[in-house]
């Protein structure tokens, strides 16, 4: 059984070029694989390794300090190796939700270029 949005990217492919079809099928919806791959190209690929790279490191310090914390037996150490852990999964959470904020921005740039394209396709068939 189809739904309504199957019918519509039908009747909307119908009224495109090949060229334009190729380009709309592109601008499909991603799985989560897709998206997270999607944020390392690009102009601000650089910015994202690095960020992942941080990330990484801010996590290796967490475990760490996870372990530190278990090992002391002073309350002014386990305060510390706990303060410091706590802070390096602040970190490593923040830049992870640079991450998703990242592909939420993709899957928002894509849908926008989907309606440009309908825009341009019902256009034309106007002005026709």
């Amino acid at each position: 059984m189809k739904t309504k949005m199957e019918d519509i990217d039908q009747l909307i492919k119908e009224t495109l070029t090949e060229e334009e079809a190729k380009f709309y099928d592109e601008l499909e919806e991603q799985n989560l694989l897709q998206m997270i791959s999607g944020i390392f190209s690009g102009k601000n690929s650089w910015i994202v390794y690095m960020m992942s790279i941080v990330q990484i490191v801010f996590f290796g310090f967490f475990i760490y300090c996870a372990i530190q914390f278990f090992k002391v037996e002073v309350t002014n150490d386990l305060i510390k190796w706990g303060v410091l852990g706590t802070i390096a999964l602040m970190g490593s959470c923040m830049l992870k939700l640079f991450s998703w904020m990242q592909m939420d921005k993709k899957a928002i740039v894509r849908e926008i270029k989907r309606l440009e394209l309908q825009v341009s396709s019902l256009s034309g068939k106007i002005s026709d």
